[in-house]
């Protein structure tokens, strides 16, 4: 099979498209002729080995996919002609997958793979931050830090469909018109300090109740200063660069809380949730109240150009592979 190949850490432009041996499926796996691959803020990471996952080499580099399963070990919750989609630890950019059972789930009657592959990552990453770890509730003001990417849009979505209150943080106009055109109520840009005061009038003073932060260091510093009284703030990452160290006095001074949402533990802590959780996800795009956002599809030859396309920040929402028809 055709399979992109990191060698040693590397930049994205580096990898090799090599012909690699079709992989076997162990007892609990699947193996999915991939249709669909997704790209992640991760995978850029993952190659240059500054992610925390750090595969044997060569690996195969991808962790979203979707596809339609062509042989399964006796343990595996699938059956070949089954339609899945799947956040396997690496592997996704190739014409075959293999993928576990628990970060695995059926692709509902009606919904094309195109739009499976999207789900995955990004929407239970954003579903888990907004109601599991940040308890939102109809009526509250959620700000959205770097608004425009694909777990930002699946933030502003779901906050959304279950009757939260988007505030967008975005770099560019037209960033922030995709903000608004998928439900945020205003969008603001970050790199001009007029935001925090935007929020407090949009608010009526209160500031938002809830934060999900993708983003780190300074953004995060500067939205407590608009927290509301009781507000959570829920960090998802750091895709600024710098880890914050966070002023605990403003969460002493509004009643106010931080924790962390990091959807993968629960593929590996509560697999069981962990599908229900992905089930909804499907539930909501089946019902119209997501749609996820693709800024570009690129063949399979073509990974290295989608991969710098999002290391350049340049895109929105989703970017995507299509390997198989």
């Amino acid at each position: 099979m055709k399979a992109w190949q990191v060698q040693d850490w590397c930049n994205a432009a580096d990898m090799k498209l090599a012909d690699v041996p079709m992989p076997e499926p162990g007892p609990a796996q699947a193996l999915v002729k991939v249709h669909t691959a997704a790209l992640n803020f991760f995978d850029n990471l993952m190659i240059g080995g500054k992610y925390q996952v750090k595969p044997p080499f060569p690996f195969i580099p991808g962790c979203e996919i979707a596809g339609e399963v062509v042989a399964a070990g006796p343990e595996s919750d699938f059956k070949p002609g089954d339609l899945v989609a799947s956040q396997p630890d690496w592997g996704a950019f190739a014409e075959y997958c293999l993928v576990d059972n628990a970060p695995s789930n059926k692709v509902p009657a009606g919904i094309a793979l195109e739009e499976a592959a999207a789900i995955p990552v990004v929407y239970p990453t954003a579903h888990v931050a907004l109601q599991r770890r940040g308890q939102l509730q109809p009526g509250e003001f959620v700000l959205v830090s770097a608004a425009a990417g694909g777990v930002g849009l699946a933030a502003i979505q779901l906050a959304k469909a279950w009757g939260g209150r988007p505030i967008a943080l975005a770099g560019s106009a037209e960033k922030r018109q995709v903000c608004l055109d998928n439900g945020a109520e205003i969008a603001l840009d970050y790199s001009d300090d007029a935001w925090i005061d935007a929020v407090r009038e949009h608010t009526g003073g209160k500031g938002f109740d809830l934060m999900f932060d993708p983003v780190g260091g300074d953004t995060f510093d500067r939205s407590l200063k608009v927290i509301a009284f009781e507000g959570r703030a829920v960090i998802i990452g750091w895709a600024g660069g710098t880890i914050q160290k966070i002023a605990s006095n403003r969460l002493l001074l509004k009643n106010a809380s931080a924790v962390g949402a990091i959807w993968g533990r629960y593929l590996t802590e509560n697999p069981v949730y962990a599908h229900e959780v992905v089930a909804d996800c499907f539930s909501h795009l089946a019902d119209g109240k997501i749609k996820p956002v693709v800024w570009r599809t690129y063949d399979l030859d073509e990974v290295p150009a989608a991969l710098q396309a999002l290391d350049t920040r340049k895109t929105y929402g989703k970017v995507m592979v299509r390997v198989a028809t």
